[in-house]
Formats: C-alpha cells, sequence, structure tokens
C-alpha cells in the first residue's frame, strides 16, 4: 500500500479560476479503462508513457488541459519529483527563453489512497499545436516556424556550452510546441506566439546528476520488462533529450507518427541548413532520409512492444493477481 499522501496541494493556472472540488469529483468518477465514459464527462487529448491530458467537460474546468500523473508510490518521490518540475520550468524560461503557457497544478489522494497529480495549462485549439500548424501553413511559412523552433532549442544549447554543471534538456517533437493566436486565414508564424507545451519531464542535470528519478519512467513498465529496460535503454533514451542532434532528430522522424510523412524531406533540408548556419559552432552532422527512416521505424517498434507488454501486464494484474493498474492506457496506436 502507498504511504499516505501529504496534504492537498493546489495552486490555479495564471490568469483562470479552478473548481478544486470538481477536479477531485472527476477523479473519483475516472474509468481507468474508458476514460471518455467516466461519471464527469471528458475528453481524452493525449497519451504519454506515464501521462493522460483530459479536457473535462464540468463547470469550474474549462478552458484547460489537465495531465494526469499516477507514478507516486511515496510522498517524498512526489516532493522530490515536483521540486524538478519546478526548477526545469524556471530554468528553461530563465536560461532558454523559452515560453510556457498559462499552468498550475493540483496534487491529491484519489479515493483509493493514491497520490495524483494534474500539471494543467491553459488549453489551446487544435490548429495552434505545432505539428498541425505545419501542415497548414505554405513552404515559406514552415521554415520559418521551424528556424525559430530551432533558435529556441539553440539557445538552450548555447546555456549548457556556458555552464557545464547545469544541463538542460527538452523533448523537441513537433506536437510540444504551440503557435498561439495564429490567424488561420493569414498566418505569419513571426507574429504568433511560440510555446513550449511538456515540461511535465524535467530533463535537469546539476552536477551530472539528474533531477529526475529514472525509475519513474519506468513504474508503467511491467515488472518482466523493467529490468531489461533499465539496463539496455533507460540511460540511452534519457540521454537523447540532452543531445541537440539527436532531438532536432526525434523532431523530423516524428512527422511520420504525426501523420506527416510528406513533409520529411523539406524539413530534414531545413535542419539541414540550420545546422550548417546557425548551429555550425555545435558540430551537427547533417541528417540523412535513410537515418529518419530508420530512427522512425526503430521508434515505433519499440513503443509498440512497449505497450503490448502493459496491457498484458494490466491483463496479469487484474486477472490473475486480483490487485488494481493505476495507469491509464492508450488504445491502438496509429503510426
Amino acid at each position: 500500500m502507498p504511504s499516505p499522501a501529504p496534504s492537498a496541494s493546489f495552486r490555479n493556472p495564471v490568469g483562470f479560476s479552478l473548481d478544486f472540488d470538481r477536479l477531485q469529483a472527476f477523479e473519483a468518477g475516472l474509468n481507468p479503462d474508458d476514460p471518455e465514459r467516466s461519471r464527469v464527462p471528458c475528453r481524452v487529448l493525449g497519451y504519454g508513457e506515464i501521462s493522460t491530458v483530459f479536457e473535462i467537460h464540468s463547470p469550474g474546468l474549462e478552458g484547460l488541459a489537465f495531465k494526469r500523473m499516477s507514478i507516486f508510490e511515496h510522498p517524498a518521490e512526489f516532493e522530490r519529483y515536483f521540486g524538478a518540475y519546478e526548477d526545469y520550468n524556471q530554468r528553461i524560461q530563465a536560461e532558454a527563453g523559452l515560453r510556457l503557457p498559462a499552468h498550475g497544478h493540483a496534487a491529491f489522494a484519489n479515493p483509493a489512497g493514491r497520490l495524483i497529480l494534474y500539471i494543467i495549462q491553459q488549453r489551446l485549439p487544435r490548429e495552434a499545436f505545432g505539428h498541425h500548424a505545419l501542415a497548414a501553413l505554405p513552404a515559406p511559412q514552415r521554415a520559418r516556424f521551424v528556424q525559430r523552433l530551432l533558435r529556441h532549442c539553440l539557445a538552450l544549447w548555447t546555456f549548457n556550452g556556458s555552464q557545464p554543471a547545469c544541463r538542460l534538456g527538452l523533448d523537441g517533437q513537433l506536437s510540444n510546441w504551440a503557435l498561439a493566436g495564429l490567424d488561420p486565414v493569414r498566418p505569419d508564424v513571426d507574429t504568433a506566439e511560440l510555446l513550449y507545451l511538456d515540461t511535465s519531464t524535467p530533463f535537469l542535470r546539476l552536477e551530472g546528476r539528474e533531477q529526475l528519478d529514472p525509475e519513474l519512467f519506468l513504474r508503467t513498465a511491467p515488472s518482466f520488462l523493467a529490468w531489461v529496460l533499465r539496463v539496455f535503454f533507460l540511460k540511452d533514451v534519457l540521454d537523447r533529450y540532452y543531445d541537440f542532434r539527436k532531438v532536432v532528430l526525434d523532431l523530423v522522424a516524428n512527422l511520420n507518427k504525426d501523420g506527416r510523412a510528406e513533409l520529411v524531406p523539406e524539413m530534414i533540408e531545413t535542419a539541414n541548413r540550420f545546422f550548417a548556419d546557425e548551429a555550425v559552432a555545435l558540430g551537427a552532422a547533417p541528417l540523412t532520409a535513410a537515418e529518419v527512416d530508420a530512427y522512425y521505424r526503430e521508434d515505433a517498434r519499440i513503443w509498440s512492444l512497449f505497450l503490448s507488454a502493459r496491457y498484458l501486464d494490466r491483463f496479469i494484474r487484474r486477472r490473475l493477481l486480483r490487485r488494481g493498474y493505476p495507469y491509464l492506457l492508450p488504445g491502438r496506436i496509429k503510426r
């Protein structure tokens, strides 16, 4: 059984009011097998490896996106994670100039006694998200959008080069960025506000030590796979988010997952031009189409196997061991 949760923690997103009691009611009525059939109506906006993002159709919760994390077994884990999360949010804004949407948080024990964290952000329209915006833009605007995004990444890695005791990383794929205020009729990426959305994984190393407990990544993994992931994959997975070239490679390759494969050649060209011009000091080798394709196929294979193993793990825990399963799993993911 998890240790008793600490007192409820709550901070409204800046510029919003939020009904904390209604959020707790949503959690109490959440259907883990089919979240959109929970007692309080909601819509799933996206699934991550360790979180699920909702919009909740309830008075007092409108206009917000709720990222639910149920990975904490003990209060000390939560306190350590949340300290890293806040430190990371502050540093990527102050040191790299990234802009974040209005955000807050809520943490409390659910009816089963498990500590649940909701990271709360201003909900943005679908067309503002990077992978949707990119497909709707004319070619010159697409190049400017990606250049603008890469300049933010470059600022972060420039900071890393100047402060070896502190290293920042990020997950740069397009779905983690948004162009707020982009006019769909006359789009101008230079005047839209570029926001970075995925701050829930605090990629922060101080004096070479990861501030995010790597074991939290493995918490949702089946027990029969956790040791394999720990020994053979965990370090490589974490390291990629601190490597400028690998972050850009991941960004381009994930256009396939986003259903924008036709844009991959154009984005390879844009990225390589940026490597050779503005980011020449980092010495990044050019991307190739074969490399991008191989990276995506391997990544898709690993995550598909991982998801299948999680479904098996849920079956074993619930049906054979008669235990609870605290994580939400997506349906079949099209890749």
